[in-house]
């Protein structure tokens, strides 16, 4: 079994499955069933796709907002779209008028944007352009509030939840197994959130969940802090020092969920002789840094690229949902733990297969993952 180290090609296969560092929802409650093609159909495109992809960060968070520039590339070079991408840096004043320029331009069909703080500018901004296409990712507009109901927008969520629970499941046994030489029979592993909010409190929930499951008191054995401030999500000097806080109070791994500010913790790592969990991408591949890249146990997988480009292919069909988000989880393998060389060789391959029976759990119904969505 693969332990949802995802490839492309299962992605695509999942057919109508629904497509995470991190957002919430405009509305609390994800919808159960897929959204339907809405009316009335779009205006005929040019031969050649335009999309374009509005981030209110910057590329370079080796996470999120690079793995939905991965899905950009895979629209380009597999299907001959025309992409570009546009950042509004991390400034929050800039967010909206960011957005709106790019929607007014004429040079797209689709305008892609993520994460719960663009929502309500979607919400705004999407219904002034009836015959043009946009995306979500992560997160949802309020299309009840929605000048024509959000009729143009397409969602793709992720069950961040499920896929944490999977990470749950494999860090409890990691403890109970004291699997890492730096364990001991108190060793806890922190958890680092970028804002109290729904989306990064969903991933907490489904990872204590996966402790539980296992014999191991989450609340016992977990340290959870957020990042907060102005600037949550791209402060990495931030990250390092609560990552270091965190070692220092007994934590053997320590798990960013907080976008850059994430990746202080692999620096701490480094410096505290420990190991980390990345979140989104698998971040053994985007770390450049050896040293940081040799702490990293395995990353929970959120396949930003992958929703965007089996989105633009549902697209060229006609089949995509227009109008309601669309929730995709562990049984679409949106969601996932990855494995990789330097998983293997921590951990070994008996010690991984609690994953691969949980998330067939998972996918067979008999494990229903809590939710911060209520």
């Amino acid at each position: 079994m693969n332990r949802l180290a995802l490839t492309p090609l299962a992605f695509a296969l999942s057919g109508a499955l629904l497509l995470a560092a991190c957002a919430q929802p405009a509305q609390p409650a994800q919808p159960t069933q897929p959204a339907a093609p809405s009316q009335p159909e779009p205006a005929a495109a040019p031969t050649k796709l335009r999309a374009k992809l509005v981030l209110n960060g910057t590329l370079g968070d080796k996470s999120f907002f690079d793995s939905a520039q991965r899905g950009m590339d895979l629209m380009k070079n597999e299907l001959g779209w025309e992409v570009r991408t546009i950042e509004c840096t991390y400034d929050r004043n800039r967010w909206l008028p960011c957005l709106e320029d790019a929607a007014a331009a004429d040079d797209y069909d689709i305008l892609i944007a993520g994460t719960f703080d663009m929502s309500d500018y979607v919400t705004e901004v999407a219904p002034k352009y009836p015959n043009k296409r946009f995306w979500m990712f992560d997160a949802a507009p309020n299309y009840e509030a929605c000048a024509n109901k959000c009729e143009n927008v397409y969602t793709v969520l992720f069950r961040q939840n499920e896929g944490s629970y999977l990470l749950g499941v494999l860090a409890a046994n990691i403890l109970k197994n004291k699997a890492l030489p730096n364990i001991t029979d108190d060793s806890k592993i922190g958890i680092i959130g970028g804002m109290d909010i729904p989306v990064i409190n969903d991933f907490i929930v489904g990872f204590k969940q996966g402790m539980r499951d296992q014999g191991v008191d989450p609340e016992q054995r977990t340290i959870v802090q957020y990042v907060g401030g102005d600037n949550p999500w791209n402060n990495p000097a931030r990250g390092k020092e609560i990552a270091l806080s965190m070692f220092n109070q007994g934590a053997a791994i320590v798990w960013g969920v907080a976008g850059n500010s994430g990746s202080g913790a692999f620096e701490a790592a480094v410096e505290a002789k420990a190991f980390t969990f990345g979140v989104d991408s698998d971040q053994y591949f985007t770390i450049a840094d050896p040293a940081q890249r040799a702490t990293i146990v395995t990353s929970m997988l959120k396949n930003v690229d992958q929703g965007l480009f089996r989105a633009a292919k549902l697209h060229l069909e006609g089949k995509l949902g227009y109008g309601a988000p669309e929730p995709v989880g562990v049984a679409g393998g949106a969601v996932g733990v990855a494995v990789n060389e330097n998983t293997r060789r921590l951990l070994g391959e008996d010690l991984l297969k609690v994953v691969d029976e949980a998330a067939q759990a998972i996918k067979d119904g008999k494990i229903v993952v809590e939710t911060a969505f209520k």
